[in-house]
């Protein structure tokens, strides 16, 4: 590229930038007398700017110096300027890169906006030209922090009330948040799916000195069990096969931030040991490096099964739990505050007519009796998503033909009752449960309550026989339940089960409701 594509004319350019911070451009560019020219040219309009010849220089540039904006060149050698722009927006999405191009390089320049550059310039291109495109650049990223900003400090002061409802049990999860957000307590949330664990996640990290760093989601049980590793520490240029590039992991993302583990439940076994050193030492290795990395992270785990429960199976590490459980919050399911119903479908109602630019007055008296008739297996989620569809069928008024409910769980009989009986043999005696529950009945007759139920009357009565076989002796009876002595202690607290000669449980087996 010669140097002659450049015009320079004068540039008289207002900035307008009473800001005390002074924006920094990176210019990654091979060509050195481009670079240089580029960087006189915007040094002139009262840029200060950052030069690198290679894509590798200038990543590493970016990452010292977090520029407020980048102008990349397309074709490079060793690493092209697509692998550059990849790497920058894994490390920061927000900052805009602006492409510059050959006459025929015009279709890569449009793939690398698909890949979220920010805008191109054909060569040659004028000067004024090139910082009108640096200043729209900058102005938009200002203008799109100073709305996350906003919505964070509207997250901060919007009570949880407005978001989820106005109920006791809600106005009780909104002072547990208030309790333990401003540490850095580790925080565990259980909840059925669509109840709002992650607005709660958000509500924390919201209301923390963290509030202005980011706040990483990560889904425990959507990423593959090979690649979970990679995902959370990251790795370094080829690690493995495909490993093309660095990748940095959520937990440096994260860092001074907030980490929220969705489904901590389906954490491979193989990797929880990995997690409980890097919440012990707070650092963390790449995959394919020996440095390790100090990360600043707090922590908050969300699951809709219980990690006791799943410890009693043998799933979840011990020692993981007891560092995790710093703090519990439990939301309660829809179906256990019905009077916020009424005015979340509002809410609901209010958002949808925006979005559709609709004007949908009122829900029916019948149509309201039918949303709080319904248990809502899906909680909130469900009850927006209803909601939505009747806002789009209706006209003025929602109707209950306007209300699309998945009514299997209502089709059964009125006083449908089943009743069923399942055994456990241990030694020479059987045992038997009854499980029974009444379709009417809405308390806890859901799957995973049902099941995690059946698992402690079994383990209650294998504790019992083991203990009245050894006399009471717990470390006779931990051998022959094939457990350590420190989680039989945990287990007889946690039962209620009274040591002593020819022992008895304090408390009846308790009858367990199951579901069909």
């Amino acid at each position: 590229m010669s140097v002659n594509y450049y015009n320079f004319s004068k540039i008289n350019m207002n900035m307008n930038n009473t800001s005390e911070h002074k924006i920094n451009v990176l210019i990654i560019d091979d060509e050195v007398d481009v670079g240089y020219m580029i960087s006189h040219i915007l040094n002139q309009a009262g840029y200060t700017t950052y030069t690198a010849t290679d894509g590798n220089k200038g990543i590493t540039i970016f990452n010292e110096k977090c520029p407020d904006a980048v102008i990349l060149d397309l074709r490079m050698p060793c690493m092209n300027g697509m692998d550059v722009l990849r790497q920058i927006k894994h490390v920061n999405d927000s900052v805009p890169v602006i492409i510059i191009t050959a006459y025929g390089e015009i279709q890569s320049a449009v793939e690398a906006i698909k890949f979220g550059a920010y805008d191109f310039l054909k060569k040659p291109f004028a000067n004024d030209e090139l910082v009108l495109a640096v200043k729209r650049a900058v102005e938009e990223k200002a203008m799109r922090n100073e709305i996350q900003k906003l919505k964070t400090q509207l997250g901060v002061t919007m009570p949880l009330i407005e978001q989820m409802g106005s109920s006791a049990e809600i106005a009780r999860l909104n002072a547990q948040i208030e309790c333990v957000a401003p540490t850095n307590f580790t925080v565990v949330i259980y909840g059925e799916t669509g109840s709002g664990k992650e607005l709660v996640a958000r509500g924390i990290h919201n209301r923390s000195s963290r509030k202005d760093k980011s706040f990483v989601v990560v889904d425990c049980g959507s990423i593959p069990e090979t690649l979970i590793e990679s995902e959370l520490f990251g790795y370094e240029k080829g690690t493995f096969t495909g490993a093309d590039q660095k990748k940095i992991g959520q937990f440096e993302m994260a860092s001074g931030g907030t980490l929220f583990l969705d489904e901590i439940g389906n954490l491979p076994r193989s990797m929880q040991g990995k997690l409980l050193r890097v919440l012990q030492e707070r650092r963390i290795r790449r995959l394919g490096s020996s440095k390790e990395i100090e990360v600043d992270v707090r922590v908050v785990v969300a699951g809709n099964e219980r990690l006791e429960t799943l410890v009693n199976a043998g799933h979840f590490r011990m020692d993981l739990y007891q560092r995790l459980n710093e703090f519990c919050i439990e939301i309660p399911p829809l179906r256990q505050r019905k009077e916020d119903i009424i005015y979340l479908s509002q809410r609901f109602l209010d958002i949808t007519n925006g979005e559709l630019k609709k004007n949908i007055q009122e829900i029916a008296k019948d149509a309201l009796e039918k949303l709080l008739t319904y248990d809502w297996p899906g909680n909130v989620r469900e009850l927006k998503n209803v909601i939505k569809r009747a806002v789009l069928l209706a006209s003025d008024i929602i109707e209950t033909k306007h209300l699309l409910i998945n009514e299997l769980e209502h089709k059964k009989k009125p006083g449908y009752m089943m009743e069923q009986t399942t055994s456990i043999v241990h030694g020479a005696t059987r045992h038997t449960i009854s499980l029974d529950f009444d379709i009417n009945n809405g308390k806890d007759i859901s799957l995973h309550n049902s099941v995690s139920r059946c698992i402690e009357s079994a383990e209650i009565i294998m504790i019992t026989d083991a203990l009245k076989h050894t006399n009471g002796n717990k470390s006779r009876a931990a051998k022959i339940l094939k457990i350590d002595n420190k989680t039989l202690h945990y287990k007889i607290k946690k039962y209620g089960i009274t040591v002593q000669p020819m022992i008895e449980v304090a408390h009846p087996i308790p009858s367990v409701s199951c579901i069909d």
